[in-house]
């Protein structure tokens, strides 16, 4: 990471409750399109998750916790603190000298946006004010949350705006959180009822909206320079495997997530990304 950071712009965009494997049947059946070509192979790595809900899990990926992969480790991050006796700070680390990643990021020159999803980023309370204020710039409206059938085009939007308007000398770090997938996402199958809820089938639907609009955050997200682009989910969510619904609980289908990261080329130029060789996973 040390070759990327400061040359490339950086994405980080959190599928929030995505579950690992609703992802991986919707890639494997051609479903997601816009995300599967930027997958390996055209499936996605299977990790745990930091955390069982988002509070916890992004207050560890911001601290350069990604999920880690789901195969015994250490795994090298991409991200750290500067920490005594990590065991996961490899040489190819990119290590700052602040508690997370965000000010470490802002103090070699990035300028730091979030734009937010689900409750703990709508600050409109001092909890849901914590994780935007970490960031030089925060943005959240109604239409980007949990309750909106078009949440994420919403975003998009406000992420191209926001791409727009800067320098174009100026370093990115862009995070998204992503709400569609929370519940309730009831509305995004066809023929679904508020009465009937969420299921499988709607977290299903709700991923395939979601890739319809992924093409355009991409594009806007190398429009600029190269990007470096990590798509992960915080993680799973239940819906009614072995008596549970919802998440903050510790079962499988809420710690396993999936993730990807890729570069993305600039679409002003088509220079090569650099030949670091592949990254590692994330581990303490």
């Amino acid at each position: 990471m040390n070759e990327v950071v400061g040359s490339h712009d950086l994405l980080l965009v959190t599928l929030d409750t995505l579950r690992y494997d609703v992802a991986q049947e919707l890639a494997a059946a051609g479903r997601i399109p816009n995300l599967a070509r930027h997958l390996p192979g055209g499936a996605w790595e299977r990790r745990h998750a930091p955390g069982s809900f988002t509070y916890a899990s992004h207050q560890a990926m911001f601290a350069g916790f990604l999920p880690t992969p789901a195969a015994p480790g250490p795994h090298p991050r991409l991200f750290a603190a500067r920490f005594a006796g990590s065991e996961s700070t490899a040489g190819g680390t990119f290590v700052h000298d602040t508690a997370d990643l965000v000010s470490g990021l802002a103090a070699v020159g990035y300028r730091t946006v979030c734009i937010g999803g689900v409750g703990f980023f709508n600050k409109q309370a001092p909890l849901g004010s914590v994780l935007p204020g970490m960031f030089q710039e925060s943005h959240w409206e109604p239409e980007f949350g949990v309750t909106s059938p078009t949440s994420f085009e919403a975003q998009v939007a406000c992420a191209e705006k926001v791409i727009a308007g800067l320098p174009a000398e100026q370093r990115l770090f862009l995070f998204v959180n992503v709400a569609s997938l929370h519940q309730p996402n009831w509305f995004h199958l066809p023929g679904a009822t508020r009465e009937a809820g969420d299921t499988r089938a709607s977290h299903a639907a709700a991923l395939e909206y979601v890739d319809r609009h992924m093409g355009r955050l991409l594009a806007a997200a190398a429009g600029r320079r190269p990007c470096f682009a990590i798509v992960c989910s915080d993680h799973g969510t239940a819906y009614g495997e072995d008596g549970y619904t919802g998440h903050r609980i510790g079962h499988d289908v809420v710690w396993t997530v999936p993730y990807a990261h890729f570069f993305l080329e600039s679409s002003r130029d088509s220079a090569a990304a650099p030949s670091s060789g592949p990254f590692l996973g994330e581990d303490r």
